[in-house]
């Protein structure tokens, strides 16, 4: 083994969970903080706890809502789309309209 290039193994480094439990483990760092242990997670204590340490659930929420607002302006062009097209049809004469008027300028 190299020399002076590892760090220096703490044998007793004091990790420290959010729910307030504290015990010592092996690390490199002196002090561990945690979020969640074996004494608060819900494997362990068998009872649902809500985990949502970074604000994804509101930020999954958030999304969905800029989604659905997208969806209904994007269903509202389609909607404004279609009407003009369907007043375009109106105006103009199709192709087939066109040869059938031909048709009867010719015969009369």
């Amino acid at each position: 083994m190299k020399q002076n290039i590892h760090p220096k193994w703490n044998t007793s480094a004091k990790v420290i969970c959010a729910c307030g439990a504290i015990f010592e483990t092996g690390s490199v760092l002196e002090n561990i903080k945690v979020d969640i242990c074996s004494k608060c997670h819900p494997l362990f204590t068998g009872t649902q706890k809500f985990v949502d340490t970074l604000g994804q659930v509101d930020k999954f929420k958030k999304h969905t809502e800029k989604a659905a607002i997208q969806g209904e302006e994007k269903r509202k062009i389609k909607e404004a789309r279609a009407a003009k097209q369907a007043i375009d049809k109106s105006e103009k004469p199709s192709l087939k309209d066109l040869l059938m008027q031909a048709r009867k300028n010719l015969k009369s």
